[in-house]
């Protein structure tokens, strides 16, 4: 028996960005129409603004995608992010060890993870 695989929305580098829950909804809407269980965002769609906690960006969509149980994963180097910000290491670090959202740094981690998973 073949184990199950989940189907995973990609997102382009060179589409708009993901500012906010509207953004957030529209992406979830697609994902649905594709019988998507991930989303996947390279760091490209996301401002400045989702990696400063306080502004409560990135908890907001986060938020979105666990209400639909969808996961989400960032993908590409966030290491000025964090390098700036504990707090930010910190959500990275809990976030990754979970089964929502995780921050990986290419997309052979996030299949790896992925992968795992099953």
């Amino acid at each position: 028996m073949s184990e199950p695989t989940a189907t995973v929305l990609w997102l382009p580098a060179d589409g708009p960005p993901l500012r906010d829950e509207r953004d957030a909804t529209d992406v979830i809407g697609d994902a649905f129409g594709q019988g998507a269980t991930w989303v996947v965002v390279p760091v490209a769609r996301l401002e400045d603004d989702f990696f400063r906690l306080s502004t409560r960006i990135a908890g907001g969509i986060v938020q979105k995608f666990a209400n639909y149980r969808l996961g989400l994963a960032v993908v590409g180097d966030i290491s000025r992010h964090t390098a700036a910000s504990g707090a930010l290491r910190d959500f990275v670090r809990e976030s990754n060890g979970g089964r929502q959202l995780w921050f990986v740094p290419d997309t052979a981690e996030f299949d790896r993870r992925l992968a795992g998973q099953s």
